[in-house]
C-alpha cells in the first residue's frame, strides 16, 4: 500500500486497467467521509504502485460520489469500473 493511504483508512476497492499498470483505490476514512487515488505500476519502479496524483486529499460523503469524481477525472476508469 502506498504511503499516500493513511494506515487509518480502509481501502474498499481497487480497480485496474487492462494492461494491469494503472490502478485506482476507493477508501472511507475513520470519519465516514470517501476518496480515491490513482497510482501506476512500472517496470522501473520495481513494479510497486506509486501514485500519479494527489486526489487523496479530496472529501466525498459517498463511495458513489468518489467513484463518479474518479472516472471524472482519470480517463481509462470508465472503461474499466463496474459501479454496484
Amino acid at each position: 500500500m502506498s504511503s499516500r493511504i493513511d494506515k487509518s483508512w480502509l481501502v474498499f476497492d481497487s480497480i485496474e486497467n487492462d494492461n494491469h499498470d494503472r490502478c485506482v483505490d476507493l477508501f472511507l476514512r475513520p470519519d465516514n467521509t470517501y476518496c480515491f487515488e490513482e497510482f501506476r505500476r512500472d517496470f522501473e519502479d520495481s513494479g510497486a504502485w506509486t501514485p500519479v496524483q494527489y486526489y487523496s486529499g479530496a472529501v466525498f460523503r459517498s463511495k458513489t460520489e468518489a467513484l463518479t469524481a474518479a472516472m471524472g477525472v482519470v480517463t481509462w476508469l470508465a472503461d474499466n469500473a463496474n459501479p454496484s
